[in-house]
């Protein structure tokens, strides 16, 4: 098991022993590309919630659609370590706009974009995370990553379901305050390499 430990719980995927030792997960997504990694905006790259603002060294405001916000400097560049592991896409409110402004200031992108409105964008039934109907969506069967700042328990129940259908799915809880951190980069890392298709 690996665990990322965030507000007092682990959240955890299952590793199989390959015979060569170390975990392997092994999965049919029915395709032979990356694992897919979605990746929200605020809470993540854009930082908020903190009491003082973080030093210069760590990130920087900027004007963007005329709000500001408080950009993490180290998150592109830990997004861009994680390139060659994974297939990147947007998976926030921010939508479309994520390309607009990002790859300038973080060097990241432009990714591709789960859109949350318009056709196909219907949620999950009962009540489901707002994102889950289009991401679900978006990634069929695919292995999936997906780092947010905000899980609810109809998330932690949507990755429980893929994973007893085949599907490795990994909730990567930020802190909204401290965005993608060495610890979540070091776990996908671990999580990507343990996948074996089969």
């Amino acid at each position: 098991m690996i665990g990322i430990r965030h507000g007092g719980g682990y959240y955890r995927y299952r590793g199989i022993a390959a015979p060569h030792g170390g975990p392997r997960y092994p999965y049919d997504s029915g395709v032979s590309e990356l694992p897919i990694l979605a990746i929200d905006v605020d809470g993540v790259i854009s930082l908020f919630g903190f009491d003082a603002a973080p030093p210069a060294e760590l990130a920087r405001f900027e004007l963007i659609d005329g709000t500001p916000h408080c950009i993490s400097l180290a998150a592109g560049e830990r997004l861009t370590r994680l390139a060659g592991r994974f297939e990147m896409v947007w998976a926030t409110g921010w939508q479309e706009r994520a390309n607009d402004r990002l790859p300038a200031i973080i060097g990241l992108g432009p990714l591709p974009v789960i859109e949350f409105d318009g056709p196909g964008a219907a949620p999950l039934s009962g009540p489901a995370h707002w994102k889950l109907g289009p991401l679900d969506r978006f990634v069929g069967r695919r292995a999936v990553a997906w780092i947010d700042d905000s899980f609810d328990q109809s998330c932690f129940d949507w990755a429980e379901r893929r994973e007893s259908r085949g599907s490795p799915t990994l909730l990567v809880p930020t802190e909204p305050e401290l965005g993608i951190e060495e610890g979540h980069v070091a776990a996908l890392e671990h999580w990507s390499g343990s996948l074996t298709r089969i």
